[in-house]
């Protein structure tokens, strides 16, 4: 029978964590919780814990399809949702009407995120009238532009 894990240990964890990235200004990604598991012998539960710590403390965010990413004070890390940055591409590119869209893949790798995750937003922009359908072996293409709220700066 084994002994159930001592109460604040995801803190315990949390402190270990954020040590880790304070001491590796290199480091991108947490750890996996797998690997967290596994080298504090706690449940997913416990890790999952740890990292909204992190999480609240503004030091780390879920990734939606992939590991826990870390935020790095003056990064300038776009927190908005995914469709929200996939829309800004169509005006960082200077994509117009009728100009092909880069791929799930491209930006996958682009955002840092799985092909999944990109395909859902980009549900998002096509059902927003701003995309093409997607269409096997055929590629999206910019239907309308998007429609800016700020004023443009002088």
């Amino acid at each position: 029978m084994s002994q159930a894990s001592p109460r604040g240990t995801y803190l315990k964890i949390a402190d270990a964590v954020r040590a880790e990235i304070h001491a590796n200004e290199t480091m991108i990604e947490l750890p996996s919780a797998a690997e967290v598991m596994h080298g504090y012998g706690v449940s997913r539960g416990v890790v999952l814990r740890a990292f909204a710590v992190l999480q609240a403390e503004g030091i780390a965010v879920a990734a939606p399809g992939g590991r826990w990413r870390v935020v790095r004070p003056g990064s300038g890390a776009d927190r908005r949702p995914l469709a929200d940055r996939l829309e800004d591409v169509i005006t960082d590119d200077k994509l117009a009407v009728g100009a092909s869209f880069p791929s799930t893949t491209e930006l996958s790798a682009r955002f840092g995120v799985s092909r999944p995750t990109v395909s859902k937003a980009l549900d998002k922009l096509e059902s927003a009238g701003l995309l093409s359908e997607a269409r096997q072996g055929k590629q999206r293409t910019v239907r309308a532009l998007p429609k800016r709220t700020e004023s443009p700066e002088s």
